[in-house]
């Protein structure tokens, strides 16, 4: 395990490569809370830098809520970071305001001149959910989702895409889960675009979305666990934590019902991070629940992947220092 603290739950994480370092982002809340579900009401944003995707050290925490009145007076949670056309690095990351409850979810933005010192740039978010395409809080779900925002560049250089975890605002409650898309030219102005899958996959949400190219293959990874299944889906008896689907661009759209298990539900919130010395691809998670169900909270050493004969992108059995990967039996 990377982060295994006997003070701290750590969870979802978010990377950067600055040529030099990785840099990880990471939620995390003290154990003192005592039930690990309190944990999304006070995480902070940890980070930690490593040479090798190996060996982290810790550095001081990368961000906090705000002072209220703003739309993350209550938590900051899961975003990603890129660095932008002048050079500078944004983090998008997800807030909830301490005046709905933290029940609507919405995507704001910090800049960083070197992945350690970061500014919010307003109290005001930059993009959230649109009624014309998304679910919207009416207390049938959970919460109004539009969290967890994963931004790249168009591969064709047109603009930048974010994905975003949403839900359709149609159809059977758990079939609700889609990917919700905003587009921007510059990385200030997002507009809101239709989602680039259909509900109905089998799924209530798709959390924390990544699309990334693995040896000339475009795949998305998401996560879901068995609790948020569709009928449907629990009836096949198939059950992940993290999973992923072999895709045909990265713009979408997605065939979310072809989706498959990359972890079972003892690992979340997988990441795909590329070794820049050997092009190798790893994934990371955060060991979730133990075998009797409670859950654990830390974050996981690197795990190889590859693609195996029958097309599926799947963890390998490989130390990550080897040079070339073993599939696991």
């Amino acid at each position: 395990m990377v982060f295994a603290h006997k003070d701290v739950w750590t969870w979802d994480m978010w990377f950067a490569d600055d040529g030099d370092n990785y840099h990880v982002f990471y939620l995390k809340a003290s154990r003192a809370l005592g039930d690990p579900e309190r944990r999304h009401r006070y995480p902070t944003v940890g980070h930690a830098v490593s040479r090798d995707l190996l060996a982290w050290t810790e550095v001081a925490d990368a961000l906090i809520i705000s002072d209220s009145p703003a739309f993350d007076d209550a938590t900051t949670w899961t975003g990603s970071v890129v660095k932008a056309p002048d050079g500078t690095w944004r983090m998008f990351y997800t807030g909830t305001s301490r005046a709905e409850d933290t029940l609507v979810q919405r995507v704001g933005v910090a800049s960083s001149p070197d992945l350690v010192t970061w500014t919010k740039h307003s109290t005001e978010a930059l993009s959230e959910a649109d009624p014309a395409w998304y679910e919207t809080y009416d207390g049938s779900w959970h919460d109004e989702a539009w969290r967890d925002p994963w931004v790249f560049q168009d591969p064709e250089g047109q603009g930048w895409h974010m994905l975003v975890t949403a839900r359709a605002n149609h159809g059977e409650t758990f079939n609700r889960g889609v990917i919700g898309h905003a587009t921007s030219a510059d990385l200030e102005t997002w507009t809101t675009q239709p989602p680039l899958s259909e509900p109905g996959a089998g799924f209530g949400q798709l959390e924390v979305p990544q699309v990334a190219t693995v040896d000339g293959r475009h795949v998305l990874i998401f996560c879901c666990m068995p609790a948020e299944y569709s009928p449907e889906l629990r009836a096949t008896g198939v059950t992940g934590g993290t999973w992923a689907v072999t895709i045909d661009s990265p713009t979408g759209p997605y065939d979310v019902s072809q989706a498959y298990p990359l972890t079972g539900t003892d690992l979340y919130a997988g990441r795909l991070v590329q070794r820049r010395d050997d092009g190798r691809w790893f994934l990371f998670a955060f060991h979730n629940i133990d075998a009797d169900g409670n859950f654990i909270g830390a974050l996981s050493s690197p795990m190889p992947v590859a693609w195996g004969d029958d097309g599926r992108l799947a963890v390998v059995d490989a130390d990550p220092s080897e040079s070339v990967p073993r599939r696991a039996a």
